[in-house]
């Protein structure tokens, strides 16, 4: 007899015979769950390409707003002074800019450097067990 779904009743089978299904019924599982895997991780992986296609675009129009926004102050800045001074002044105003980002960038550098990495950790802890061994 079979269920609507057209899985078998086993409601009159005997313990030995459910208990010899379980090594299939396991497998079966074992790989559902791995073919569930691979779709989530095939999923996954393509909304994590759109994604990041999406932000090479926003990064892209990022790219091109900046020197527009420059403009946009040389412009604003010319009606009190030149546009030679203007310029300038935007262009130190953005050196100074860089300055400030490129030493923060230095800094946090140079603090990555000074952690010790876990590989460092697992080879003084096995030269550490050495030495007490010997």
């Amino acid at each position: 007899m079979t269920t609507p779904r057209g899985f078998r009743d086993r409601a009159d089978d005997s313990l030995f015979t459910l208990l010899g299904d379980i090594p299939e019924l396991v497998r079966n599982l074992v790989l559902a769950e791995v073919e569930a895997g691979k779709k989530w991780l095939a999923k996954t992986a393509k909304d994590a390409g759109v994604g990041a296609g999406w932000f090479v675009g926003a990064l892209f129009v990022l790219f091109w707003a900046v020197p527009v926004f420059g403009t946009f102050l040389i412009a604003g800045l010319s009606s009190w002074w030149p546009v030679w001074l203007s310029a300038l002044a935007v262009f130190v105003v953005m050196l100074v800019m860089t300055a400030i980002l490129a030493l923060l960038g230095l800094l946090r550098f140079r603090r990555l450097s000074k952690r010790e990495n876990p590989g460092q950790a697992v080879a003084t802890d096995v030269k550490i067990v050495k030495e007490m061994g010997e």
